[in-house]
C-alpha cells in the first residue's frame, strides 16, 4: 500500500509542478498585415512588375468586390453577379524571421481563390488549385539564413473568371498565419477530440495527438493533456511520456474525464478550452489550444436527429461564403450580425454551401450554437454547367472550374479539409457533394422524368414516374460514362470515414428514386433530398434503414409542415439564409439570386418572418400589406378575403410574395393584410378601432389575412400565444426629413479587423420609418477605418459597393466601418437633399 501511495504522490506532485510553471506559447502569428498587391490582366513575370505598382492591402481580401457591377459582361457574369473578376493577382510580403536550428516553420493558408502557386525567397513552395481547401507549406528550408529578410509571393491565377455558379471573389479572401514549431512538435493540424460518452455525472473525451520528431537525434519529453472550463479552471489533465527516434512520428490517445460536464447545444453552446504541450525539462517546447465542446449527436431512421439524447428538428438554412458588399473576404463582424439575426429566426443550423467554410466562420458556430454541415465540393468527376445548374453544355476556358483537379486533388483537399475543421463541435455532418447527379447523364436519364413522352407531371411535385424495377433496368442498360457516380461516392465516403467516423457522411441529392439505387446512396449514413419533400414516404417506406432529411428545401410553410408530420424526417436546411451574388436567372440588373430569408445587406424578409413564426416560441406578429389587386388574396363574394388560388401555397417556390412593410396608400382602396406570427389568435385595429379577432387555427396555409379599406393612420395588431400577449404596429408615415443611424458596436478594437455595422434608416418628422421615400445619401467618414462598403440590399441594385454615395431602398441602408490600427474617434455623417444631416461617432481602442 506504501508503494501504491508513493506513485500517487510522485505523479501529484509531478502535475502541480507543471501547472506552477507551464507557461502559454504562441506558436501562430498572425501574418495578415502589410501585404503589397498587384493585378494584371495577362499572366506576366513578377520581376518585372515594378515596386510602385503594388498597393498595400491587408488580408483577408477579395479583389473582385472592388470593382463596378458590369453589364457589358454578358452571359458569362451571370454565374459571378456581373463583377469583373477575371486576372492574375501577385501578393507580396516581406519578413523578418532568423530561423533556429531547433525550429519549424509553416505558413497556413486557410483559403485562396484560386489556382495559387507560393514562392518564398524565389523558391516555388507548391501549387493548390481548390479556392476553399486550406493547406500550407513548410518553409523553413528556405528561410534566409544570413540577415533574417524574407519575401513570399502568391499568384493567384483567375483568368477562368466564370469557374464556379456563384460568387468566389478572388485572392487571399482567409486568413494567413505563420507557425513556429520545435522540431519535435505536434503537426499542423495533429490533434482530434472527441467526446464519445456523455452523462449528466461524466463525459469522456478522447484526444489523439500526432507527435513528430525532426531532430536527427532521438528525443524525450512529456505530452500534457489539460481542459479547462470557459472560467479558466484546470479541470482535467494527462501527462504520458514521449520518446522518439530521430525523424520518427507516433499518434497518442489518452482519455480524459469530466465530471458533471455542461453540454455544448444549439440554445447554449458551452465551450471549454483543451490544450496539448510537449514539455521537456519543465519548459513548454511546442502547445497548441483549441475550443471543446461536448456534444453527442445521433440520427435515427424512423425517429430523427437527437442532441445530447434530445430528439430536435433541424431548422436549417444554406449560406454561401459572400458576405455582400465586403464580398469573400468576410469580416468576423459582419458575419456575426447576420448569424444573430438568423438565430433570433429560430435558426439552429447552417450548411455551408457548396463548399467547406473558414475556420473563422466556423468559431461563430461553436460559440454561437448552430449546427453545421460542412460541404466539401459541387462539382466530381464531371463538370457542371456554370450558366445553369446540370450537366456542362459547352466547354470554355472562362468556365474550367474544380473538376479539372478533381482525379488528382479531391483526396488532399478533403483531407486538409477535415483536419482542419473536425475539432468544431459545431460541425455534425460532413457532405461529400451536392447534387452531383445531374453531371453523371444517365442519372437524370434513369429517372423517368426527362426526356419521357408519356410522362407530363412536374418535377418538384409528382412521384417517380417510373417504378423502382423499371429504374433498375434503365441503370442497368443505359450507358454508363468514363466515370460512375456509386464508385465515386464510395471513395469520398471511404476517405471521409477514415478520419472520423463520429459524424454521418451525407450529400444533397437532387434526383434520390435513382440516387438511392445506383451506389450513391450506399455510401451516406444520412440521405440529403434537394427539393424532394413529396418523396419523403416513398424514401421512409422504400429504403427504411436509411434516415432522411431535408437539405436543401423552400422557405415555404409546406416545405416545415411536411417535416412537422413526419418524425423520421431529422430537419431541413432553406435555400438560402441570405441572398448571394450570382447564379442569376434575370436579365440585367439582377445582381443576386434573390431566396435568402435576408437579403444581402442582412435586413429580413416576408419569408424570414414566416420560418420565425414556424421556429421560435416566443410571440410575434410581422404585418405585410399590399394593394388587393397585386396581392395573392381577392375579396369574395361574401365580403371576406380569401386566396385568389387557395392551394398556391401548398407548391410556392423560392421567392416570397411580393407584399410590403409600410401603411401608405390611397384612401379607400382595398390593402389585403397578411401576417405572419405564432399567435393562437390576434385581433386587429385600425385608428383604434377593432376590425375583429381571428384564429391562426382558420387559415390553411399559416397566414393570417384582413381585407381593409384604406385609411392613414395606425394599423395595431395584438395577439397572444398560450397566454402571453405581444403586438405589432404600421404607422402612415409623411416624406423622408431624418436620418437614423444605428450601430451595433459603438466600440471597436483597433486591430485592423473589427468593424462597426451600421443601420440607415429614413424618418419623417414624427419619427416613423419611412418605406416609400428612398433617397440618395452620401457618406463622410473621418477617424481611423476604412469604410468596407455600402449595400441597401436590393437584388436590383448595382450602385457600386465601395463608394461615398448610396440611394436607400425601402427606406434603409447598411454602411460598414472597419477599424484601422490607430485609436481615436471615428465619425460617420450621412446627408440627403432635404434631409437632416446624421452624425455617429464610434471609438476605436
Amino acid at each position: 500500500m506504501k508503494n501504491v501511495f508513493c506513485v500517487v504522490f510522485i505523479l501529484s506532485a509531478q502535475f502541480l509542478c507543471y501547472s506552477q510553471n507551464l507557461e502559454k506559447i504562441e506558436r501562430e502569428l498572425d501574418f495578415n498585415l502589410d501585404w503589397r498587391f498587384y493585378l494584371s490582366d495577362e499572366d506576366v513575370d513578377e520581376k518585372r512588375i515594378k515596386a510602385s505598382s503594388y498597393k498595400k492591402v491587408n488580408l483577408p481580401h477579395d479583389w473582385v468586390v472592388e470593382h463596378d457591377f458590369d453589364e457589358s459582361l454578358g452571359n458569362d457574369a451571370k454565374a459571378t453577379g456581373f463583377i469583373p473578376s477575371a486576372g492574375y493577382g501577385y501578393y507580396k510580403k516581406t519578413f523578418n524571421l532568423v530561423p533556429s536550428t531547433n525550429t519549424k516553420t509553416y505558413i497556413l493558408f486557410d483559403g485562396v481563390y484560386n489556382n495559387s502557386e507560393t514562392y518564398l525567397n524565389g523558391h516555388k513552395l507548391g501549387f493548390h488549385p481548390y479556392g476553399y481547401s486550406p493547406f500550407y507549406y513548410d518553409i523553413t528550408a528556405y528561410l534566409n539564413t544570413e540577415n533574417g529578410s524574407n519575401e513570399i509571393l502568391v499568384k493567384v491565377d483567375h483568368s477562368r473568371f466564370a469557374d464556379s455558379r456563384w460568387y468566389t471573389g478572388a485572392g487571399i479572401y482567409r486568413n494567413v498565419a505563420l507557425i513556429t514549431t520545435n522540431k519535435l512538435h505536434i503537426p499542423v493540424w495533429g490533434t482530434f477530440v472527441t467526446t464519445p460518452e456523455i452523462s449528466e455525472k461524466k463525459a469522456t473525451v478522447n484526444s489523439k495527438v500526432k507527435i513528430k520528431n525532426d531532430f536527427q537525434s532521438l528525443k524525450k519529453g512529456d505530452l500534457k493533456i489539460e481542459i479547462f472550463n470557459a472560467s479558466g479552471k484546470l479541470i482535467a489533465e494527462s501527462l504520458s511520456s514521449i520518446k522518439l527516434k530521430g525523424g520518427s512520428s507516433l499518434e497518442i490517445s489518452k482519455t480524459l474525464q469530466v465530471s458533471n460536464p455542461k453540454l455544448w447545444s444549439v440554445d447554449s453552446p458551452y465551450l471549454y478550452t483543451i490544450v496539448h504541450s510537449i514539455v521537456q525539462e519543465n519548459k513548454v517546447i511546442d502547445q497548441t489550444r483549441s475550443k471543446l465542446g461536448i456534444r453527442s449527436i445521433k440520427f435515427d431512421a424512423n425517429t430523427g436527429f437527437f442532441l445530447n439524447g434530445k430528439n430536435m428538428k433541424i431548422k436549417g438554412v444554406c449560406l454561401h461564403h459572400d458576405g455582400g458588399l465586403v464580398g469573400s473576404a468576410v469580416p468576423e463582424g459582419v458575419w456575426e450580425r447576420r448569424l444573430k439575426i438568423l438565430k433570433e429566426g429560430g435558426v439552429n443550423a447552417v450548411r455551408i454551401s457548396h463548399n467547406p467554410g473558414s475556420n473563422e466562420f466556423l468559431d461563430l458556430c461553436d460559440e454561437m450554437g448552430f449546427l453545421v454541415q460542412d460541404e466539401f465540393f459541387d462539382e466530381w468527376d464531371n463538370p457542371k454547367d456554370k450558366r445553369l445548374n446540370t450537366n456542362e453544355k459547352s466547354v470554355d476556358y472562362v468556365t474550367r472550374g474544380y473538376q479539372e483537379h478533381f482525379q488528382e486533388w479531391a483526396e488532399k483537399d478533403l483531407t486538409n479539409v477535415m483536419l482542419s475543421h473536425r475539432n468544431h463541435p459545431s460541425i455534425f455532418q460532413w457532405s461529400i457533394g451536392n447534387e452531383i447527379e445531374w453531371t453523371y447523364p444517365r442519372n437524370a436519364d434513369a429517372t423517368g422524368f426527362f426526356g419521357n413522352m408519356n410522362w407530363d407531371g412536374n418535377y418538384f411535385w409528382s412521384a417517380p414516374p417510373y417504378s423502382i424495377d423499371k429504374i433498375k433496368e434503365q441503370l442497368k442498360t443505359l450507358p454508363k460514362g468514363k466515370y460512375d457516380i456509386g464508385e465515386t461516392a464510395a471513395k469520398l465516403s471511404k476517405w471521409t470515414k477514415a478520419l472520423d467516423t463520429t459524424r454521418p457522411v451525407t450529400a444533397n441529392m437532387i434526383l434520390p428514386s435513382v440516387s438511392h439505387l445506383s451506389g450513391y446512396a450506399d455510401a451516406l449514413d444520412v440521405i440529403g433530398y434537394s427539393y424532394r419533400r413529396v418523396l419523403y414516404d416513398y424514401g421512409h417506406e422504400n429504403y427504411p434503414e436509411k434516415p432522411i432529411m431535408g437539405t436543401e428545401n423552400l422557405a415555404q410553410y409546406h416545405e416545415w409542415k411536411a417535416i412537422m408530420e413526419r418524425p423520421f424526417i431529422s430537419g431541413t436546411f432553406l435555400w438560402t439564409g441570405i441572398d448571394y451574388m450570382g447564379e442569376i436567372r434575370a436579365p440585367w440588373p439582377m445582381r443576386v439570386q434573390p431566396s435568402g430569408l435576408l437579403n444581402t445587406a442582412g435586413f429580413r424578409k416576408g419569408s424570414y418572418f414566416m420560418m420565425q413564426s414556424l421556429w421560435t416560441e416566443k410571440p410575434m406578429i410581422h404585418i405585410a400589406t399590399q394593394n388587393i389587386e397585386k396581392s395573392l388574396n381577392k375579396i369574395n363574394e361574401k365580403g371576406e378575403i380569401v386566396a385568389k388560388n387557395p392551394k398556391k401555397w401548398q407548391n410556392a417556390l423560392w421567392e416570397w410574395q411580393d407584399v410590403n412593410t409600410h401603411w401608405n396608400y390611397k384612401e379607400n382602396e382595398i390593402i389585403a393584410i397578411e401576417m405572419y406570427s405564432n399567435c393562437d389568435e390576434i385581433e386587429l385595429f385600425l385608428n383604434d378601432k377593432s376590425l375583429g379577432v381571428k384564429y391562426l387555427k382558420d387559415f390553411q396555409d399559416h397566414i393570417y389575412k384582413w381585407g381593409v379599406p384604406f385609411a392613414s393612420g395606425t394599423l395595431l395588431a395584438k395577439g397572444s400565444k398560450n397566454g402571453v400577449q405581444t403586438e405589432s404596429r404600421l404607422v402612415t408615415a409623411t416624406k423622408s426629413s431624418e436620418i437614423q443611424l444605428t450601430a451595433d458596436d459603438l466600440t471597436l478594437e483597433a486591430n485592423h479587423y473589427d468593424v462597426s455595422n451600421i443601420v440607415i434608416q429614413l424618418k419623417d418628422n414624427q419619427g416613423n420609418p419611412v418605406v416609400t421615400d428612398d433617397r440618395e445619401i452620401t457618406f463622410e467618414v473621418t477617424g481611423p477605418a476604412k469604410l468596407l462598403g455600402v449595400d441597401n440590399g436590393w437584388n436590383k441594385s448595382v450602385q457600386p459597393f465601395q463608394s461615398h454615395v448610396n440611394t436607400t431602398f425601402n427606406g434603409k441602408t447598411l454602411v460598414v466601418l472597419q477599424a484601422t490600427g490607430d485609436s481615436g474617434t471615428i465619425k460617420l455623417k450621412a446627408k440627403g437633399k432635404g434631409l437632416k444631416t446624421e452624425l455617429i461617432s464610434i471609438k476605436s481602442n
